[in-house]
């Protein structure tokens, strides 16, 4: 059975206990039904609920070292060491974001990003994961309009080795993207660390400056 953590806690995913060598990070949510007035959810010209998954790779020094740089020196976010709807696949190989579900429609995941954690190079200390709200402050959303978010981690077998579900929706009024959770490295694997850090920007962006 997988391990429920709260926000703030956090659990190890020793190699001994769980196969690591593919893990899968899953995110799900629902969205609240509302009046059409509020959110236009249900009418001509709405707006899809686009909730984004995106993984910073993070070094020793706390920084994300590769922001992807074109022929002049500009940040691009392309070829670095941020995977997101833009730039799906790291170049190592072995991390990568599977799509882009734009409604949470269904169950399990909507969407997922797939790490090989036994073969991510040394140089990586952390994988952080944020959340955010596509074109939020546009389309008048926010993570209070959500419900049953959840991120979890799953090994190559295939098991639910932990869990944590975004509860307290009132915190969330006018929040519009998330630091979720990260992974740790460890001499014995990696840890599990439930977040739960939210911000009214709509942009992961605003959380990228924290790392660069």
């Amino acid at each position: 059975m997988a391990v429920s953590l709260g926000k703030g806690q956090g659990i190890s995913l020793k190699k001994t206990e769980n196969n690591l060598s593919q893990v899968t990070i899953g995110l799900g949510w629902d969205i609240q039904a509302q009046k059409k007035s509020f959110l236009g959810l249900f009418g001509g010209g709405t707006a899809d609920y686009d909730l984004d998954v995106i993984a910073f790779l993070v070094g020793e020094n706390g920084k994300v070292n590769n922001l992807g740089r074109d022929a002049q020196g500009n940040v691009t976010l392309q070829n670095g060491d941020v995977v997101f709807f833009n730039n799906q696949y790291h170049g190592s190989g072995h991390i990568w974001l599977t799509g882009d579900n734009r409604t949470g429609a269904g169950d399990g995941d909507d969407e997922q990003i797939i790490v090989k954690l036994n073969d991510l190079s040394q140089q990586y200390h952390k994988v952080v994961f944020v959340v955010q709200i596509y074109k939020a402050v546009e389309n008048k959303q926010h993570f209070g309009q959500v419900n049953n978010a959840f991120i979890r981690a799953v090994d190559a077998t295939g098991k639910e080795m932990v869990r944590f579900d975004l509860s307290g929706t009132g915190q969330y009024e006018q929040q519009r993207s998330l630091l979720f959770a990260e992974l740790v490295r460890e001499t014995s694997g990696w840890s599990f660390n439930a977040v739960g850090q939210a911000s009214s920007s709509d942009s992961f962006v605003e959380w990228l400056k924290h790392y660069a």
